[in-house]
């Protein structure tokens, strides 16, 4: 094959790669930076000698985070909620987009449901009201308190309306002349045509329920029922309460390798595994879903 590239456009090519080179190496280096201090010693962290490699290795943020068995049970919590979030977000997501792709002609009230999504996502209730809401229906200390506030993500909504329109309407035409219903075309050829977009919202409910720590705070008020993030934002390091509690030797021995700082660090990196480990399944259709789904003209 002969490549057609001139000088000028081989050079914008590896100038190109080698800005995205050092972008990608600017955002690698303080994560970097972050797992080091969360296996340096107390000491070395405090006096700044922590770079990219960590210093007096120890793993005892992590045995503080994970030596406990209430750290088990939130992590359940918070893949249950996970799974229940992501499950109604996408119930009621998509039945939602797709009455929206229809004209006015064929959907009389489309503006004024339109009109009001987008009212809801620029101005919501506030915490104050949603708190008592969440409270008069007997919410509180549920796991139902952390998903049903933001069950319906209209900005997912607004994504996934967009791709339904960018495929051809053909095709819905098609099944209606073969006998198809709205819900079956809905079904059987939307849904499959959208996947990328479904993987892109799925990840974005996955990430925001899985990082959300304040709504814990806000509804929940027995720690142990705390999710995931909000235990670990709780966790600290207090030396003094540890000897007014009569803990043992080895307890103080151990908690003197910790420092709130690498603590925090630790925290970091136990919240972000479990979204790595995630993202490289939906990776590919991450782009391909923003992207297609994005405002058209």
């Amino acid at each position: 094959m002969i490549d057609n590239k001139s000088v000028g456009s081989r050079v914008r090519i590896r100038v190109t790669y080698g800005i995205v080179f050092l972008l990608g190496l600017i955002c690698l280096l303080p994560l970097l930076n972050i797992l080091s201090i969360s296996l340096s010693s107390s000491a070395a962290v405090s006096a700044n000698r922590v770079g990219l490699l960590p210093v007096d290795f120890t793993v005892a943020a992590y045995r503080k985070i994970i030596d406990d068995s209430q750290f088990w049970k939130s992590f359940g919590i918070s893949v249950t909620r996970v799974i229940l979030a992501l499950i109604l977000n996408l119930a009621v997501t998509v039945p939602m987009a797709y009455p929206l792709t229809k004209s006015v002609r064929e959907f009389k009230a489309r503006n004024i449901y339109m009109n009001l999504l987008i009212f809801a996502m620029l101005f919501n209730g506030g915490m104050i009201p949603t708190f008592i809401l969440v409270r008069n229906l007997g919410l509180l200390n549920t796991i139902w308190a952390l998903i049903l506030p933001g069950a319906l993500p209209i900005f997912n909504v607004i994504l996934l309306m967009n791709f339904f329109l960018g495929i051809p309407h053909s095709l819905e035409e098609a099944a209606i002349i073969d006998g198809a219903n709205p819900f079956q075309v809905l079904l059987r050829i939307l849904i499959p045509c959208a996947k990328p977009c479904i993987a892109t919202v799925s990840l974005f409910s996955i990430v925001g329920s899985w990082n959300d720590f304040f709504s814990g705070l806000i509804y929940i008020q027995k720690p142990e029922k705390y999710p995931i993030m909000t235990y670990i934002q709780s966790l600290s390091v207090d030396i003094q309460e540890l000897l007014k509690s009569g803990a043992s030797v080895n307890a103080l021995e151990n908690v003197t390798e910790l420092s709130n700082r690498n603590l925090n660090a630790a925290k970091i990196v136990v919240a972000v595994i479990p979204l790595l480990l995630i993202y490289p399944f939906l990776q590919r259709y991450l782009i391909t879903g923003i992207v297609m789904g994005s405002v058209k003209e």
